[in-house]
């Protein structure tokens, strides 16, 4: 999970932004944690303490208002009765990695991540984009290799994981929607040699930086057997304490899968 939150922090300046290539500065002074780190990690204490999804990503969201969330997502944060709005927004996706840290068999990965997407996202892509993720994640912490990744997740969701970072870069602009982020953010893993590599592949394709960033790094995180050390200790200077001590909690309760 702090491999998600270290690619929210890092792609956070490029949202808006995009750039097209690999050569930028880590952690750029005006990085932030967005609503990205927020959700994940509401959806990584639901896991820890066994609370509905849908209060425990309120009440940690209500905690952050100024986090970046889009407007639909206001709404139902601050709703008296929340109701899911049939979004196929990539929201769904980006919070979903600690599913795939936290459950032992794929069957209960693919339940849990539709669970965490439906409270708002209950939009067939967006729950797809979420299960997509989680799964992507639970593969690469249980040992497979990325052809595994790639083969299964194209089975399953069939999305194209065909191309490659230098395919899509050229022409690829912001998009918001779980169908328009997944694939390429789970590409952008496909692509890399490391953690670090994973995240720089996500940034340069010039899109939802943050949110694609988000996502690759929760499965890179998985697949390379953590992040570097130097990449966690920046994550803890950018988190508030409250927020870096659930994700402290989560890891000592998920460890991370062996390095392949």
């Amino acid at each position: 999970m702090i491999g998600a939150i270290a690619g929210d922090i890092i792609g956070s300046i490029y949202e808006h932004s995009p750039i097209k290539t690999k050569n930028f500065i880590l952690f750029h002074p005006h990085c932030t944690f967005t609503d990205d780190s927020v959700l994940t990690i509401g959806v990584a204490e639901a896991i820890l303490t066994g609370r509905p999804y849908l209060e425990a990503v309120r009440e940690i969201g209500r905690r952050y208002p100024g986090a970046g969330y889009g407007g639909s997502f206001v709404n139902w944060l601050h709703s008296d009765k929340p109701h899911p709005y049939n979004s196929w927004g990539n929201g769904a996706a980006m919070r979903a990695s600690p599913v795939g840290f936290g459950f032992s068999t794929e069957d209960e990965v693919l339940q849990q991540a539709k669970e965490t997407a439906e409270i708002s996202h209950n939009h067939p892509e967006g729950i797809k984009g979420a299960q997509a993720t989680a799964l992507a994640v639970f593969i690469a912490r249980t040992g497979k290799g990325k052809e595994q990744i790639r083969s299964q997740i194209m089975r399953r969701f069939g999305y194209d994981l065909k191309r490659s970072v230098e395919d899509i870069r050229p022409s690829y602009t912001f998009d918001i929607s779980c169908q328009g982020t997944v694939p390429e953010a789970i590409i952008a893993f496909l692509d890399s040699d490391s953690y670090e590599d994973s995240i720089r592949n996500a940034v340069s394709l010039g899109g939802d930086s943050d949110t694609l960033a988000c996502i690759t790094g929760g499965i890179a995180e998985a697949f390379y057997g953590g992040v570097p050390e130097e990449i966690a200790l920046k994550v803890e200077e950018y988190l508030t304490p409250h927020l870096w001590k659930i994700c402290e909690r989560f890891r000592q309760k998920y460890p991370n899968s062996p390095t392949h």
